[in-house]
Formats: structure tokens, C-alpha cells, sequence
């Protein structure tokens, strides 16, 4: 036992021992159904909470093998009251079911008297019942379904809906075995696995939920494949006009749905045909901050039989409203990360619908499917000049002067000198600084206002391999495909966003050719709140199972 990695304790947190012989094994093991705290050097706090259960549930993870993990790798005996807490969470899955009768009216259904007498005297929930039929059964109107199971998880007890979906207008969509560009295509285990999880036979149980994979994991192609299942109209949400036309070219690549059966709806091309890829900054547009969307109607423009959530950690607040109301549609949400920083995870579980495949990135490093990431802080000293602007700064500015420190620059430079050859994303969050380096490394630079063209050219040029870097802002966050990319360097970022530290990993995890390796640095200015916020930063990425090199300025600038 002493060679076990977990200290369970009854608070339900867990201590993980990094060091232990069976730290790995332990881990992976824990990604399914804990929630990673805390990572500093050499033990790691795992949290179990009611979301991971029944995330964990809603995978297949049945009671018995979450008891077993912690028990097996436990260095001590399991408290009692934490296994009886984790059967508690697991068993309250499930005790609410959202059924359909053979006219097509909707149900709630409570497995007991006690619960349903319980449930109806919530104030969130009552509203939403539209009468009482049995003790146990409560009949709800179509447009309450989503926000019936939005009551129901925040009283705890997440509803199984198996009232099933609207079929959709019909739509033939094959994948292709040999790709327009003339490239073999097959689907990978992963990613056959996790169709499988989200269509589960085109049952009931089907249909809605999340898929977790790492960038460079292929999710659009898992998003296609699902589309592939479902045979139906398709609507497909993303983060970007740019992340909207590679959806599409990859769409007309590998599938064999006609080039003009695929419409864009952005701000420049509104078109609605049987395959839509919209921006969520285009649903959550409107004129005034109190006037209506103006283009929340597209949700109902055709018959959509799916609507995909591409980035669905990002979904803004009007896009959970709207989809509250659309429950009879399939829903396949696709992301890196489920971490929100607005803490709105179950929401996510109770309208797009629970995580169905989650594959761990370090599993798929060891495959081979993405790269092999090196990630390293280098901590600078603050600027002379800073220091003074710092030292009387409120805390807000404190974190921007410390994230634009000027002593910065030099090390972007020494960076790019150690690694000569290798195509390199310089990423940050203020355009200021971000212009300055454009300027001193003689290099382009992307930020919100690069008009579409301008950023279509420097993206074709950095894929051809005409331009050896790029300087981009946050808009180069999610969802763009450059799959060349093997440095990037952080050199500031968004106060403590997990996500985001994610998803700028994400961006050079695609498969390389030789070595399959991939560097990521990021800049942070020592003893200044800036080195505070990177050690939240890191937290999921260590929960994956990477670690941060600490390097100082000066010895990594000699070397």
C-alpha cells in the first residue's frame, strides 16, 4: 500500500502523491470522475464533487469501478463516509427520467413519492410543471424541457432524458474514404469510440452530450462523423469567421455533402442551406444592450435535426437561453476543456447533455496522434521603468503593467533563436505590447481588428511556410487550424483562465512529422501577480499530466 499514490480524505478531497510509483495509473484513473484543485511540485488535490459523478455515470463508469480506483490506489483505508457520499452522488443520477407517451407528450418521471413530494416544492422547478397525473409522474409542457433539467440539476438531482428528438430534415452525408485533396481518411479508435458514446445506436440515450478531446485531437472530424450518424440537417455553431470556413473546407474534403449545400452565416455571407456554420458572435448580436438578438431566429430558419457546439465551453449566455427551448434537436457539444470560468459546467451537463468520451491528452501523446509538448515558464525580472508604476498600481493594473513588462522582448528573442526552424505563434492578450513586438521581431501580427482577408492571406502564408511566425492575440485562441505550428510563446494572458491556457497549448498539439515535438513557453514577470495567475493558469494542463519547467531569464538567455 505504500507504493500507493492517493491520501482519500473525508472532505472529499484527495492528496496525490506525484511521486509514487503508481502516480500514472492513478491519475488516469482519477480523470474520470475527480476534479483537479491544486498542482504544485509534488502533490497534486483532486476534488470529487455531485458533477463529476455524474458526469462519470453518465460515461458508463458504474459505481463499483469508482469505489474500486479509490480503494485500489488509496495508501490508506477509504473512509467510509466518502464511499457512502460517492454511491449517494452516483445514485441520484438517473432517479429522474424525462420520458415521451405514444401521443408525444412530455413526462417527468420520479422513481419515488418521497422525492417527486420533494421536487415539487422547489421553487425553481414548480413553475415548470404543468400538472400532476400521478404521484410520480408530472406532465411538461415542450418548451420547459431544458429548463426543467436546469431546476432539476441544481436541486441535485440531474434528470436521464430519454424523451428523444426531433428527426430533422433528411440529409444523405457519407465520409469519404479518399479526400477531395486525394489524401486516405479513416477514422481513428478514439474517435469511432466517441460517436459511438454520443449516437449510442440512434437510441433514446442518444444523440446529446459532450466530447472531450484534446486540440489536435480531431473534433471537427469527430463532429462530421456524428453528422455521418444522424443523416439530418445540421447546424454548426463556432467561435470565428475563420474557425466557420474550416469547418466548411473540411466539410467539402471529407464528406461527400455538396460544396453548395454548405452555407456560412457570418457578418459578411448569410446563407441557410442544409448545412449551416454560423458564429456565436453572430447569434449574440444585436443592436442596443437592451434590444432583441437580431439573429437568434436562424435556430429556427430549417428543420435542424443536430446542432453542433464547436468550443462549447465558450457558449454565451443568450446561446444557453436559446437552447434551452430546443431539447427535441440533437446537441453535440466539442471541446478541449470543460472548465468554464463562470462555474456554468452544469448547464452545460443539463442542456447540451453529460460528457460522453473523454480521452486524456497524455494518452493520446503516447499514441501518437498529437504532439509531444514541452512546457516551460520563464520568469523575468520587472522592468527598471516598471517598477515604481507597479509598486503604486491598483491590483487590476498591477497584472497588466507586470504582463506588458518591456524585459520581455528580449527573451521572445532568445527563444526564437534557440528554436530557428520551427514555425512559431507568439501569443498574448494585449494588442499594445503585442504591436511593439510586431515591430521590434519584424514580424505580422493578428488581432480582432485585422480585417478577414488580411488574416486569411497570413494564415495560407504561415501554413505554406512563407512566413516562419506570427504574432496573434486572442483571436487565435480557438479553433484555428495550423498545423505546422511547434513553438508558441506566451507572453500574456487572460488573469488565471484555465481554458485559455488550454487552448493555446492546443495550438501547435497537432501531429508533427519526425520527431513529433512541440515547445511552449510561457513569459511570466517574476514576484508580480502575473506569477500568481500563471499558477492557476497551469492547473488543468497539470491535471493532464504536464509539467511546467521553471527556468529563469538570464540562465535560459546564456544557455
Amino acid at each position: 500500500m505504500t507504493d500507493n499514490p492517493l491520501i482519500v480524505q473525508s472532505d472529499l478531497t484527495i492528496l496525490v502523491d506525484v511521486a509514487a510509483p503508481r502516480y500514472f495509473e492513478a491519475r488516469d484513473a482519477l480523470a474520470q470522475f475527480a476534479e483537479l484543485v491544486k498542482s504544485p511540485e509534488h502533490i497534486h488535490t483532486y476534488r470529487v464533487s455531485p458533477l463529476s459523478i455524474w458526469n462519470a455515470c453518465a460515461a458508463g463508469v458504474d459505481i463499483a469501478s469508482i469505489t474500486g480506483a479509490l480503494e485500489e490506489f488509496s495508501r490508506y483505508v477509504v473512509p467510509a463516509s466518502v464511499l457512502t457520499q460517492v454511491r449517494d452522488f452516483a445514485n441520484r443520477f438517473g432517479r429522474v427520467r424525462i420520458e415521451r407517451d405514444d401521443t408525444g407528450e412530455l413526462y417527468m418521471h420520479v422513481d419515488e413519492l418521497l422525492l417527486a413530494e420533494q421536487l415539487v416544492r422547489s421553487k425553481q422547478l414548480a413553475p415548470l410543471l404543468a400538472d400532476r397525473v400521478d404521484h410520480t409522474v408530472f406532465h411538461i409542457q415542450p418548451g420547459d424541457r431544458g429548463k426543467v433539467k436546469q431546476a432539476l440539476i441544481k436541486a441535485g438531482f440531474p434528470a436521464e432524458d430519454i424523451a428523444g428528438y426531433a428527426t430533422g430534415e433528411a440529409l444523405d452525408i457519407k465520409l469519404r474514404d479518399i479526400t477531395r485533396t486525394g489524401l486516405p481518411f479513416v477514422l481513428r479508435d478514439y474517435q469511432i469510440n466517441a460517436v459511438d458514446a454520443f449516437y449510442a445506436g440512434g437510441t433514446n440515450r442518444g444523440g446529446s452530450g459532450v466530447i472531450v478531446l484534446p486540440c489536435g485531437a480531431g473534433k471537427t472530424i469527430v463532429g462530421m462523423a456524428a453528422m455521418s450518424q444522424v443523416q439530418t440537417s445540421t447546424l454548426i455553431l463556432t467561435t470565428s469567421v475563420t474557425a466557420v470556413r474550416q469547418w466548411i473546407a473540411e466539410l467539402i474534403d471529407k464528406t461527400t455533402i455538396p460544396g453548395d449545400m454548405i452555407g456560412e452565416y457570418s457578418a459578411t455571407t448569410k446563407e441557410v442551406l442544409p448545412v449551416t456554420v454560423a458564429t456565436y458572435q453572430m447569434l449574440t448580436h444585436r443592436t442596443s444592450k437592451d434590444a432583441p438578438f437580431t439573429h437568434l431566429a436562424l435556430f429556427d430558419e430549417r428543420n435542424w435535426g443536430l446542432i453542433v457546439y464547436d468550443e462549447v465551453h465558450l457558449l454565451p449566455a443568450p446561446v444557453f437561453q436559446i437552447t434551452a427551448t430546443l431539447q427535441a434537436r440533437r446537441r453535440l457539444g466539442l471541446t478541449a476543456t470543460l472548465v468554464r470560468e463562470d462555474g456554468r459546467e452544469d448547464d452545460v451537463f443539463a442542456l447540451i447533455g453529460p460528457k460522453k468520451a473523454d480521452v486524456p491528452w497524455k494518452v493520446l501523446e503516447r499514441q501518437g496522434w498529437i504532439a509531444t509538448a514541452i512546457c516551460t515558464e520563464v520568469r523575468v525580472p520587472l522592468a527598471d521603468e516598471s517598477r515604481m508604476p507597479y509598486a503604486v498600481a491598483e491590483q487590476r493594473n498591477k497584472f497588466r503593467i507586470a504582463s506588458e513588462s518591456m524585459a520581455k522582448t528580449q527573451v521572445v528573442r532568445d527563444i526564437l533563436a534557440k528554436h530557428p526552424d520551427e514555425p512559431a505563434l507568439i501569443i498574448g492578450m494585449y494588442v499594445d505590447q503585442l504591436a511593439v513586438l510586431a515591430d521590434e521581431l519584424d514580424t505580422p501580427l493578428i488581432t480582432g481588428t485585422t480585417p478577414q482577408p488580411r488574416r486569411d492571406q497570413l494564415y495560407g502564408d504561415f501554413k505554406s511556410g512563407k512566413l516562419k511566425a506570427l504574432i496573434v492575440s486572442k483571436v487565435a485562441n480557438f479553433a484555428i487550424d495550423l498545423p505546422d505550428a511547434s513553438l508558441a510563446i506566451q507572453v500574456s494572458g487572460t488573469f488565471g483562465s484555465r481554458q485559455e491556457e488550454a487552448q493555446r497549448l492546443g495550438r501547435i498539439l497537432r501531429p508533427k512529422q519526425g520527431a513529433n515535438q512541440a515547445h511552449f513557453y510561457s513569459i511570466v514577470t517574476a514576484d508580480t501577480v502575473e506569477q500568481d495567475f500563471a499558477l492557476k493558469r497551469q492547473l488543468f494542463l497539470c491535471e493532464q499530466g504536464y509539467e511546467y519547467e521553471i527556468a529563469d531569464a538570464s540562465d535560459y538567455a546564456a544557455a
